[in-house]
């Protein structure tokens, strides 16, 4: 996007065309105004213009342009904290009500895509969790096990049968969630455009919003060429905040992640490699990611950001890796490759913030934007519509608060990431 192949690699080459939009050279009167075009604002802006609320969407870039259309493209259910956390620290009520909304999440997400019949990939037979050691193997035993008093379709599997489905005896076992599965991010993103365009969204990109300001007890948004008087403003901008409401990118970490697709794989190695599909992850700290396309390419990831000499880095590294863990793959060359940002919030768990009267929106995914934001996004719309009330929203309201030594934390994170892939799989 923007002319810049390493910022939305293979997503942009194979997703289907975006919805024809263009920026906002007018003054509009809507009932609601989002801004941000990634799964929380395009969610809101389908269910409220599908319950007959005049919207007028506000994107910065391109529909998708941040997190939306760069992430690995697993639809997970829940974070990466572990469940029992959540009502630690939330308390159990909220803890309890977000677990429920996000444990969903998975199966909104495919309501949607069917319901609109979004071309993107989906893939339905779950996610594996990957054991790295006795360690990674005993944390997610434990997850399972909170998910299961919970009644989550989540099980261990053993090294035999995750070998089985991975295509790799690198793994001590992993934990299958059926409710989980893959998709292609980018596609998501645009059909959830073109979706809330057909249900009479008005939705501008290349459209950044420079300030607000009231009109008696309307709201108004003002971009470079236009502006928007409603009486809702939706913030659905996350880690990519920028302008008026830049303090919901200040009170996140952020941590680079890059992917990179392999070409299309022969049929005997995808017979091999993921032959039923799932997404994968693993237990190290400093995490790798895995999954196929439908086209058969293989997409490996990590934290990193694909800049400067980390260019070189990450993609040796990657080699490397791959090759410890499949063997078959021998020599792979690199078809795409590509990096963006995950905001990372100090307990790991989202954010609701209202910026004032009918101001409001939800933050801080954590790297779990899929199913959370397409989740909190209907939560917004249904909250405008009068139909949640804030006491039973699924978070409490939070005031924003900025982590300390943030930009110091971010060097380090990008920097600690070179080096452990400099050093590592040398062995």
């Amino acid at each position: 996007m923007l002319g810049n192949p390493r910022s939305h690699g293979l997503w942009e080459k194979t997703a289907p065309p975006a919805p024809a939009t263009g920026s906002l050279q007018a003054s509009l009167s809507a009932d609601v105004v989002i801004v941000g075009g990634g799964y929380t604002g395009l969610s809101a802006a389908l269910h409220l213009a599908n319950a007959g609320t005049d919207v007028v969407l506000l994107e910065a870039a391109e529909i998708g342009f941040g997190g939306a259309g760069r992430n690995v493209g697993l639809i997970n259910a829940g974070m990466w904290v572990m469940p029992d956390d959540f009502p630690k620290q939330l308390g159990p009520v909220y803890g309890e009500r977000a677990l429920d909304l996000l444990g969903h999440g998975p199966s909104l997400v495919r309501e949607l895509i069917e319901t609109h019949a979004i071309s993107c990939e989906l893939e339905k037979n779950g996610t594996l969790h990957l054991a790295v050691g006795p360690e990674g193997l005993r944390e997610l035993e434990e997850r399972a096990r909170q998910w299961q008093k919970r009644g989550a379709p989540v099980t261990v599997l053993d090294a035999a049968e995750t070998e089985r489905r991975v295509g790799s005896s690198a793994y001590g076992g992993a934990l299958l969630d059926m409710r989980a599965g893959t998709l292609q991010p980018l596609a998501y993103a645009r059909g959830l455009a073109q979706a809330a365009i057909g249900a009479g969204a008005r939705l501008f990109t290349g459209s950044a919003v420079t300030g607000t300001s009231e009109a008696g007890n309307r709201k108004v948004v003002v971009t470079a060429h236009g502006q928007v008087t409603a009486d809702w403003i939706v913030v659905a901008t996350d880690a990519y905040s920028t302008g008026p409401w830049e303090q919901v990118r200040r009170e996140q970490v952020h941590l680079p992640y890059f992917n990179l697709a392999t070409a299309p794989l022969s049929d005997n190695l995808r017979r091999s490699i993921l032959p039923n599909g799932e997404g994968c992850w693993d237990t190290k700290d400093i995490l790798s990611s895995f999954r196929m396309d439908q086209a058969g390419r293989l997409v490996f990831g990590s934290v990193g950001a694909l800049r400067g000499t980390g260019i070189a880095v990450h993609k040796n590294w990657a080699r490397r890796s791959l090759k410890r863990i499949f063997p078959q793959l021998a020599d792979v060359v690199f078809e795409a490759e590509w990096f963006g940002k995950i905001g990372m919030t100090d307990n790991a768990l989202p954010r609701l913030h209202k910026f004032g009267r009918n101001v409001i929106g939800f933050s801080g995914y954590n790297g779990r934007g899929i199913a959370p934001g397409t989740s909190f996004g209907r939560v917004l719309a249904r909250h405008i519509l009068g139909e949640i009330a804030e006491a039973d929203l699924p978070l409490p309201v939070t005031p924003i608060e900025e982590p300390g030594f943030r930009p110091i934390k971010e060097a380090y994170y990008e920097a600690g990431a070179q080096l452990a892939h400099l050093a590592g799989e040398r062995f």
